[in-house]
């Protein structure tokens, strides 16, 4: 338990990173972060496989690059979902995606996979 609220509140503090580096990504406030967060979680556990395994005939065909538009889909899922997270459109959602998933992978690089 302690650590699914660790990796929340890591990814809500990157998801405030995220709208402070790029246009088209607003965060309202702290609490709107962590409610974001939660739903991502949520969305990219539940949702995310069922459209992967939807779209895989076309995510073949791209070479697996029809992958970040599933991801940006899912960001911009939970933009449409959570107050006080706005996501301005698919490119933005994308590159908000590959963002969030690069501070991630920077975090866990340099404080180890227990960060969060």
């Amino acid at each position: 338990m302690t650590t699914f609220l660790i990796h929340l509140i890591g990814t809500a503090v990157l998801l405030l990173g995220v709208s402070s580096i790029l246009k088209g990504i607003e965060v309202k406030n702290f609490k709107s972060a962590l409610i974001a967060a939660f739903v991502l979680g949520v969305v990219n556990t539940l949702v995310l496989p069922v459209a992967t395994l939807l779209s895989l005939p076309i995510t073949i065909l791209t070479l697996g690059l029809f992958y970040f538009v599933l991801n940006g889909a899912m960001f911009l899922l939970v933009g449409a979902l959570v107050p006080g997270f706005k996501v301005d459109g698919l490119w933005a959602a994308i590159k908000g995606s590959v963002v969030l998933s690069l501070l991630n992978w920077l975090v866990e690089h340099f404080w180890g996979a227990s960060a969060f």
